[in-house]
């Protein structure tokens, strides 16, 4: 049984477990897929301190990874499928997909969050042909082509700008009448003359034969509907907190996990930190913070709870 899980490897997983690990915790990442969360598909990071120029997301990922490993810390693929407290023995079952069972005295939860989706026809039907929600990924595909970007924050500004490296258009569509994002994005936008905002627009449907070959728009203050060629659709329209394992009382209708400023969840011994918690600003600097908050308010947990 090991002291402390972290389920998460992204910057709030990894930031716990350097913190546990040097606070002479014995500790261990489950992680579903490859450690470093959605901030290895951001192509630059410009906004987290320490570096005078931007980095690119997996980049900074990676140390933060080569960080943890280097103080020791274990780092296992496995997909979570459920936690629960074991009262009787005062620690914590969590359950993987493939059957498998870790034991912990205490949980800190860090699992992020993923993409929303629009939710139009054709955005199923077509993802990985021609539907994207990952500019840094397939942008290279576009090269000479257009595209459309749907949303309006700091994300979708963000990587509508890195579209402009390859595509020749970028309609940038947002429901509302001005971007959300902050203003120094919004004035990167508005002077790049391969991007073309579209406010007050959602998209109706994504169409195609076999991959995106156009998008309906639907005005939404004169309900007017019109069709847009595009070879492909990115979508940056919000996340969504990756927490379907997690217990139904630790969330919020959004289905957040409900904390303190202590990070700690209505469980005694279960912490949450990150893009996943009821509050978050899903900022990297932000989960990083929360983590450390959590893993010391850990500590404090196992050493009391050792003195019972």
């Amino acid at each position: 049984m090991k002291d402390l899980l972290i389920i998460g490897a992204g910057p709030a997983g990894l930031t716990a477990a350097i913190y546990a690990v040097r606070a002479g915790i014995e500790c261990a990442i489950l992680e579903k897929f490859s450690p470093g969360g959605q901030v290895v598909n951001t192509y630059e990071v410009e906004n987290y301190p320490g570096f005078e120029n931007p980095i690119p997301g997996w980049e900074l990922m990676s140390a933060m990874e080569a960080q943890a490993r280097r103080l020791g810390v274990p780092i296992e693929s496995v997909d979570v499928a459920g936690i629960r407290k074991d009262d009787a023995a005062d620690s914590f079952i969590v359950t993987t997909a493939d059957g498998g069972e870790h034991a912990a005295r205490a949980v800190i939860l860090a699992t992020g969050a993923s993409f929303k989706k629009v939710g139009v026809p054709g955005e199923v039907e077509f993802t990985g042909r021609g539907v994207s929600y990952c500019a840094t990924c397939d942008g290279a595909f576009y090269k000479g082509r257009t595209v459309a970007v749907i949303g309006g924050g700091n994300t979708a500004l963000e990587e509508a700008l890195f579209l402009t490296r390859f595509a020749t258009r970028v309609y940038l569509i947002h429901r509302r009448d001005e971007f959300r994002g902050a203003k120094i994005l919004q004035d990167r936008v508005l002077s790049n003359d391969r991007i073309t905002p579209v406010y007050d627009t959602v998209v109706g449907s994504i169409n195609g034969a076999t991959s995106v070959e156009s998008v309906t728009l639907i005005n939404k203050k004169t309900n007017v509907q019109s069709e847009q060629h595009v070879d492909g659709v990115f979508v940056f329209v919000g996340y969504e907190p990756n927490t379907a394992y997690c217990p139904a009382e630790l969330l919020n209708p959004a289905g957040e996990v409900i904390v303190n400023r202590d990070m700690k969840t209505r469980i005694d011994g279960l912490f949450a930190a990150g893009d996943l918690r009821e509050g978050s600003i899903r900022q990297i600097v932000a989960a990083c913070g929360d983590a450390a908050v959590a893993a010391v308010h850990a500590y404090a947990y196992l050493a009391e709870r050792e003195h019972r």
